[in-house]
């Protein structure tokens, strides 16, 4: 009996021997999708056959265009990691900057240049542009924003928003289209304006510019296209997994120096960590207050 089984065995382990044998001499891994010599991905140029827009206005369908265009949607598509992580966030603070947008009669689409921008993070650019909106300091200032050592309004999401878009309002007067607009805000209106001039040109479409400011019109229309269908372009995301608004708190407000946000924030029932983590702007571990006061954020337990 022992033997005959073991007849069946061995005869069973060379029948499964050859099917493998022969699956592998008949699998093509440069063709056939499913080999596991294969990365685990397919990788598509994305369709730039068809209409796209900024702010409402059309971008040309010249070969040119679209080369540009497809570069930054290509980019974009498969930068996995920081694509995904401002799906992520968009769903924090874009309801928000929509509804800053609508009240000064900006279009929508603006909102993703502050992706652009700062990824809808409060970083700090290496020409110490900062906040979502990458204000310099003297700009800041000129549209209303406290900067200094200890408050900083280009990280008030709210604040930084407003002057963005008085500012962007001007951009708008000044060169006529939208597109424009956010052209010279990449790469600044004197410098614009100059190359506008140099080149006996009006429309950003027809300019030859710096590499940066050459993408941007591009980056931000690969951003929104990307952004407002995130699963055609393989990007997956439960609503659970988006991170929630930070819109539950009470606001104190203060109008005397505060010797050291700990103990404020201790004596709030909160950490050093939610203080700051609610209320970016606010840069030191003190503040000082001469004249002003401060709507300070306290997160709800």
């Amino acid at each position: 009996m022992n033997k005959l089984l073991l007849r069946y065995a061995a005869s069973g382990a060379a029948i499964f021997s050859l099917l493998v044998f022969m699956s592998y001499a008949t699998e093509d891994p440069l063709t056939d999708p499913n080999t596991s010599d294969n990365l685990p991905q397919i990788v598509r140029a994305p369709d730039i056959n068809r209409q796209f827009d900024w702010a409402g206005e059309i971008m040309p369908f010249t070969a040119d265009a679209k080369e540009r265009l497809d570069r930054e949607l290509m980019v974009n598509s498969y930068y996995h990691s920081s694509t995904l992580q401002v799906v992520k966030l968009s769903n924090r603070y874009f309801p928000e900057i929509e509804m800053i947008l609508r009240e000064y009669n900006i279009p929508d689409d603006f909102k993703y240049l502050a992706v652009a921008e700062s990824g809808l993070r409060h970083v700090a650019s290496h020409a110490n542009a900062k906040g979502f909106w990458q204000f310099r300091k003297l700009a800041a200032k000129e549209y209303g924003l406290e900067v200094n050592d200890e408050v900083d309004e280009r990280y008030h999401v709210e604040r930084s928003t407003r002057a963005a878009c008085k500012y962007l309002l001007w951009l708008k007067s000044k060169f006529g289209t939208w597109t424009n607009a956010a052209a010279a805000y990449n790469v600044g209106p004197t410098n614009y304006e100059k190359e506008r001039e140099a080149q006996k040109e009006t429309d950003f479409y027809d300019m030859n510019l710096n590499l940066e400011t050459s993408r941007y019109i591009f980056r931000l229309i690969a951003i929104k296209e990307i952004m407002s269908n995130p699963e055609q372009y393989g990007f997956y995301l439960d609503q659970v997994e988006a991170y929630p608004p930070m819109d539950i708190y009470d606001e104190v407000l203060v109008d005397k120096s505060i010797n050291n946000w700990g103990d404020f924030a201790h004596e709030h029932g909160i950490t050093y960590r939610e203080l700051k983590r609610y209320n970016p702007w606010l840069r030191d571990n003190h503040l000082t207050v001469i004249k002003n006061r401060y709507n300070i954020k306290i997160p709800r337990s």
